[in-house]
């Protein structure tokens, strides 16, 4: 560890913070809000598709002028937004509030570049535990993020409004943060972006197709759990209290591990970690479809977080075996688009699902991913079972 990576986790910890006030009230505003139930979960929608519309636009934003400008860049839109998003909640303009979390998601394809910023900060063989422990950063976001949602909802007389304040106030103290964070110098001339293979080339490497499905699957089946979780426990008459308290456990699930996950990765390899993750994700959906109590909530929930981190952090660190220091903002670029790709879908396929089909559906409808994950896992394991025979 060295103070720049320690400052770059914290800055994971305020994006995490921004994200699950996001997840944890997007949904519920937009079901105030929105003309027609099936639409609850628009706003969480275009947070994503902001996203995958923005990973082009960061990763030249990231050549030209360098991580930590463009990272800067990435807080003051959140600040943006953010304020914007408070203006759709006082004036109860629904597609305002959709078009801001869609301009939020430019923030959004920025700070999931932090976790590949964290091996740039350390030496190469410490690389795996720097990606893990910026991750790890994200344990600000799981204990702030719910109990400030909780604290600020009400605030104001219009529901929600303060948290949003409450989020342009932590994209401030990011943008201060990040001040002080020095990244290595890097060559930012045409020849540098422009060099290397193409974004066809990098995905016809079974490696780095591998890691992009892992990544893009396991945060699509995260998100649409997470996402539907604060509809479902609403139908199913509990509290904001009992969903933040459920959110917060899903999010220490998926951070915590992080202190511990990169040396996991070192000793019993990237593989085994990720198909670990796969088996924690089919032992969340079997806990959600065995009832709709609070423990039940929480356990799956809490799982679903740690199956995550075990294999997003292993599909990053298998990611960075297959590109060349010149290719790195088009391979990033390229594994950001389609998970953001994913979670736009599944966004969209939560609120359709949890309010047209119910929980039920929903968790069985996510082990379809799953399964695909854990087949492309053996499929790379015995490809190279057969190149060292």
């Amino acid at each position: 560890m060295n103070r720049h990576l320690i400052l770059l986790a914290l800055c994971q910890g305020l994006f995490l913070t921004n994200n699950i006030i996001f997840i944890a009230i997007n949904g519920l505003v937009g079901l105030s809000l929105a003309p027609l139930g099936w639409m609850a979960t628009l706003p969480v929608m275009g947070y994503v598709v902001g996203g995958a519309l923005s990973t082009g636009l960061v990763a030249k934003a990231q050549g030209r002028y360098g991580r930590q400008r463009s990272f800067q860049i990435g807080l003051l839109v959140a600040l943006g937004s953010a304020l914007l998003c408070a203006l759709a909640a006082w004036i109860q303009n629904f597609w305002m509030l959709v078009l801001a979390t869609l301009v939020a998601g430019y923030y959004s394809a920025n700070g999931q570049l932090y976790r590949f910023a964290a091996a740039e900060l350390s030496a190469p063989s410490f690389r795996e535990k720097a990606v893990s422990l910026v991750l790890a950063g994200g344990l600000i976001g799981a204990i702030i993020g719910p109990n400030l949602a909780a604290q600020t909802r009400n605030l104001f007389a219009q529901p929600y409004l303060g948290a949003y304040l409450a989020l342009a106030v932590v994209a401030l103290i990011g943008i201060g943060v990040m001040s002080f964070v020095r990244f290595p110098a890097v060559t930012t001339t045409s020849k540098h972006v422009e060099g290397g293979r193409s974004t066809l080339a990098l995905m016809r490497q079974p490696v780095f197709l591998v890691a992009t499905v892992g990544a893009a699957l396991g945060y699509g089946v995260m998100n649409l759990l997470m996402a539907a979780t604060p509809l479902a426990m609403q139908v199913c008459s509990f509290s904001f209290d009992k969903i933040a308290l459920v959110l917060e456990w899903h999010v220490i699930g998926m951070f915590a591990p992080g202190f511990f996950t990169g040396h996991l990765i070192k000793r019993y390899g990237t593989l085994t970690i990720m198909s670990v993750g796969v088996v924690l994700l089919f032992l969340c959906i079997a806990i959600a479809l065995s009832g709709i109590d609070l423990h039940e909530f929480l356990l799956s929930m809490f799982l679903l977080g740690v199956g995550w981190n075990f294999l997003f952090t292993g599909s990053t660190t298998l990611a960075m075996q297959a590109y060349r220091p010149e290719e790195k903002d088009r391979a990033q670029a390229t594994i950001n688009f389609w998970v953001f790709s994913v979670m736009a879908m599944t966004s969209f396929a939560s609120g359709a699902l949890v309010t047209t089909q119910g929980w039920h559906w929903l968790n069985l409808g996510s082990l379809f991913p799953v399964i695909l994950t854990g087949l492309a896992l053996i499929w790379l394991a015995m490809l190279r079972r057969v190149r060292v025979a």
